[in-house]
């Protein structure tokens, strides 16, 4: 009776439109008040507290702060010029550019969003100039932004540890690393879509261009030509700094330079250094701005753990994971069935939660049953961020499809239509991720991680 209150009270409020952070938290607040009395009001803010004043979570704030530094610095728009000039020129090459500027920037900031709000001012236009219809050409942004939670470093993956570390052991860098593998498949299955896609349309660059102002602008975005090796080394000069940083990031992680905490603050140092001193695109004046910016992304991501923090206390204490567990088992003990459910669920709740409430309320739930039919926590943290990575392009609640739709100035509407082929595109992979263990722990069994 207490799961279907918790269940139906927070699905009730989101359908009164109370933002995802609120109806999480007075959900909990409610179950708690029921369960302790007015003792809970001494009890939720010692909750909220512990639960945002971890050492881990620090590395999200820098993370984020490193993000908006190299977005503000031009690092970003070089790492695009280097990947225009690598594949541009190839068949369904500007697509190629999105979704391989989409893996650099998600190897910096972790965000799908910041990753969509980085690149998509400048590779909207130029896709859509390359013969992709406006909708599919915000689809495939939004849908590349997805990346940036899959491919390390990632904030899921870092909340993700942290909330699974209550049940089993799980460390940062071991999931970080079991995000390679599945982030680079997703990418090249949004690359198949993409070129199904244009396919279909069966325009050509030179057409959409109606000027030769257009037509020039076209051949600098979309690389229509192929580039000479001295256009090559001057792109890959430009962008080598950008490039160095998931080689710093991650090379000291698994190195045993530093935790991935300290990683994040390196990443900040090393995102000005560049900004302030080699590009020099960056002021000192710029600075505030770029902290505001950090500052306002980070207090919604914590804001979300804290409310979020208290229904997770309340599933934990009122052993609901335990009663879940049962009533599935009481159905089916059968692994592939499981499996199907519960990425169902995940996915229809990625439609209606951000990432980060939906691992506080579904880790505590869904780990203990996983684990018990087989699967280790590694592979059920991969297969699990991928489905929140899909409920980033999901409506009503897709923060990519926002982000997307305000940068190509479409409705939200045409969006979510342009996102389907690369929509299900992702769908092949989460089903291979959830029935194929190796691509999630190959990579850091190989590794001794």
């Amino acid at each position: 009776m207490t799961e279907l209150l918790m269940f139906g009270t927070f699905f009730l409020l989101v359908l009164f439109n109370i933002p995802i952070a609120f109806a999480i938290g007075l959900t909990g607040m409610l179950l708690l008040f029921m369960d302790r009395g007015l003792g809970a009001i001494e009890l939720i803010p010692s909750i909220m507290y512990a639960s945002i004043s971890s050492f881990t979570l620090l590395a999200i704030p820098f993370f984020i702060l490193a993000g908006v530094i190299m977005e503000h610095a031009g690092i970003s728009k070089r790492l695009i010029d280097f990947a225009n000039v690598c594949v541009a020129h190839r068949k369904n090459g500007i697509a190629t550019v999105t979704v391989l500027a989409a893996l650099f920037f998600a190897a910096i900031s972790g965000s799908g969003p910041a990753t969509v709000a980085a690149i998509g001012g400048i590779l909207i236009p130029a896709l859509v100039k390359n013969g992709f219809p406006k909708p599919q050409a915000a689809g495939l942004l939004a849908s590349s932004g997805s990346i940036g939670i899959i491919i390390p470093p990632s904030i899921a993956f870092i909340v993700y540890a942290v909330v699974a570390s209550d049940i089993v052991p799980v460390k940062i860098s071991r999931m970080f690393i079991a995000g390679v593998v599945p982030g680079v498949l997703f990418a090249g299955a949004l690359l198949a879509a993409s070129y199904l896609v244009i396919q279909r349309t069966k325009k050509q660059t030179a057409q959409t261009a109606s000027t030769v102002e257009e037509l020039e602008e076209t051949e600098t975005l979309s690389g229509s030509y192929k580039r000479t090796p001295r256009e090559f080394f001057k792109a890959f000069y430009q962008a080598i700094w950008g490039l160095l940083i998931p080689i710093i990031i991650l090379g000291g992680i698994y190195g045993g330079v530093f935790t991935p905490t300290e990683a994040a603050v390196v990443a900040v140092f090393y995102a000005l250094f560049v900004g302030l001193v080699i590009y020099r695109d960056m002021k000192l004046r710029d600075l505030p701005k770029v902290f505001i910016d950090a500052g306002v992304q980070t207090a919604v991501i914590m804001i979300i753990v804290g409310a979020a923090s208290v229904l997770a206390y309340v599933v934990t204490t009122e052993n609901m994971a335990q009663n879940i567990s049962n009533a599935i088992f009481a159905i089916t003990d059968n692994q592939v069935l499981i499996l199907l459910l519960v990425t169902l669920i995940l996915l229809l709740a990625g439609c209606f939660i951000d990432a980060i409430s939906a691992l506080y309320l579904f880790v505590p739930i869904l780990l203990p049953i996983m684990m018990e039919v087989g699967v280790d926590p590694t592979t059920f943290g991969v297969l699990i961020t991928v489905n929140l990575a899909i409920g980033l392009v999901t409506p009503p609640v897709g923060l990519n499809l926002f982000v997307a739709a305000g940068i190509s100035k479409q409705s939200l509407k045409d969006v979510s239509i342009g996102v389907l082929p690369f929509l299900f595109a992702s769908l092949v992979i989460l089903l291979l991720i959830a029935f194929i263990p190796a691509l999630s722990n190959w990579l850091p069994d190989l590794l001794n991680m």
